[in-house]
């Protein structure tokens, strides 16, 4: 006998984010097969893929694409069955399913929050142009006609504008960051360092791992010279509790990566602690190849417990302060190198330097805290050997 199953988002699929449906690659009625993809899920970190649990047909769907979903909550449901009667269960399926995919016409079958935001914006539904399977008006549809129904009057004389609605992603990276300014009150530190040994070191050994297949980049250094700055201030690789700091003893370190379509993600080199120069190398080429393609999974993203944001690589020397990745204690903030002018020894000289910053909770650290922080990591940047 064919049974119902409920599709969740399950607990391990996120972390600390908002989680939003990106798109669903099947509608009410279709067969599907175990393991087949059925929807995808956006985070401000990473897009993942919810599959069946088995063979059957999609049967119902209670979250929209836009709709925000919590862990654990039920996105749709399935109707299992054997490979002989699935498609005799199809047409049964179609009349007796929940119609959240509709047709832009048919008012009575919008999903609620659809609906929700149609009546609180007095719009026709028959002139919002749904994108959704089938022509189905999903979140996204009506934001979008609420945005373009306002520049119209908001518009002033002689100004002309465009419209770009938000992506899922960005509109999680958003709240992320409202959540993180509002709970942590940030304060920065700024260093700067000498980068000659550490460039000296790399020209002497990147032929070496290039010949092995792996890029020596100057973020494989910083990552070294971080732990070692953790090793010296263990509470920086913490995170605030109301009745204690959690200092955690892996260094679970987060590297932040613009993408081409835009957004950022934040893979995560897992303990750290435990590698060299050149399995970090290895492991950062393979996150950062990854996220750039969009094949990162959900533990590549999750467990971080410090993150270096790279910022210098897009032209900027300072960037402060750098919003915290909750719920984390701190971040590193790195500028472009470039070559200065320093005083070495009562001499001028020009040497490559970087300016560095560390952004913390006031709440779980202190300005000494990260001033000692970001002296261990200059020292280690700059006696590198």
């Amino acid at each position: 006998m064919p049974s119902l199953t409920d599709i969740t988002l399950p607990a391990d699929q996120t972390e600390g984010t908002t989680n939003v449906v990106g798109k669903w690659f099947k509608a009410v009625g279709d067969v599907v097969a175990a393991n087949e993809p059925l929807l995808e899920i956006t985070t401000d970190k990473v897009t993942v893929e919810i599959a069946a649990s088995g063979d059957g047909v999609l049967v119902e769907i209670l979250k929209a694409e836009g709709e925000n979903v919590e862990q654990g909550e039920v996105l749709g449901r399935i109707e299992l069955s054997a490979l002989g009667t699935r498609h005799s269960a199809l047409g049964a399926a179609a009349e007796t399913a929940r119609v959240d995919v509709v047709r832009p016409s048919d008012e009575t079958e919008l999903s609620p929050a659809v609906r929700r935001l149609i009546n609180q914006h007095g719009l026709d539904p028959s002139t919002i142009k749904g994108t959704g399977r089938g022509g189905r008006i999903t979140v996204s549809d009506v934001e979008a006609a609420v945005a373009g129904a306002g520049s119209a009057s908001a518009a002033r004389p002689g100004l002309t504008s465009r419209l770009v609605p938000h992506s899922p992603m960005r509109k999680s990276i958003a709240a992320h960051m409202v959540q993180s300014v509002t709970t942590a009150p940030h304060v920065t530190s700024v260093f700067e360092a000498d980068l000659t040994a550490v460039i000296d070191h790399r020209e002497a050994h990147k032929a070496r791992l290039e010949a092995r297949g792996v890029k020596l980049t100057l973020t494989s250094y910083f990552v070294r010279a971080v732990v070692e700055a953790i090793q010296a201030v263990p509470e920086v690789n913490s995170r605030w509790r109301d009745d204690a700091l959690e200092i955690f003893d892996d260094a679970n370190i987060g590297v932040a990566a613009a993408l081409p379509s835009g957004g950022l993600i934040v893979p995560v080199l897992k303990q750290a602690q435990t590698l060299d120069l050149f399995q970090t190398a290895e492991k950062l080429q393979d996150l950062t190849a990854r996220a750039r393609s969009g094949t990162l999974g959900p533990t590549d993203v999750q467990g971080g417990t410090f993150t270096i944001s790279n910022h210098g690589v897009s032209g900027s020397l300072v960037a402060a302060p750098i919003v915290i990745n909750q719920p984390q204690s701190a971040i590193l903030g790195l500028g472009k190198v470039e070559k200065r002018p320093v005083v070495k020894a009562d001499a001028i000289m020009v040497h490559p330097m970087v300016y560095v910053t560390l952004t913390i909770d006031h709440r779980a650290l202190d300005g000494f805290q990260a001033n000692a922080f970001l002296t261990k990591w200059v020292h280690t940047i700059e006696r590198w050997t």
